[in-house]
């Protein structure tokens, strides 16, 4: 792999990662305010995009990285819905629709890994 392109890989993750474990530490530094309420949401999506950006580098795991991002997806945005830090109109389509993608591409990743072995057999 090419080590510029690792390095942005290496890097977006690590910005995904404090996006997500320390948002309101990382709107302080960037811009030089705390993330508050909605914001706080929003960056730590943003960061499960760029955690899945960075894995989309590797070779070979674009699907892995869209599995990876979908599923995370999913599962903060139903842990929001649950616990009542947001209530909007297409929350929970979205929820659906992320799982529904994620399971797609979870069933077409086996079928292509089936296809695959069986050639080289």
């Amino acid at each position: 792999m090419n080590r510029l392109l690792a390095f942005a890989a290496i890097a977006e993750a690590a910005t995904g990662l404090a996006l997500l474990l320390l948002p309101s530490l990382v709107g302080q530094w960037l811009f030089g305010e705390d993330l508050i309420g909605i914001a706080v949401i929003m960056a730590r999506v943003a960061g499960i995009a760029l955690v899945a950006l960075a894995i989309a580098c590797w070779p070979g795991t674009p699907l892995l990285a869209m599995v990876g991002y979908g599923a995370a997806s999913a599962l903060y945005l139903a842990y929001l819905g649950f616990t009542g830090g947001a209530r909007g109109a297409l929350l929970w389509p979205a929820v659906a629709l992320h799982l529904v993608l994620t399971v797609l591409l979870v069933r077409k990743g086996r079928r292509d890994k089936t296809a695959t072995e069986g050639k080289s057999s």
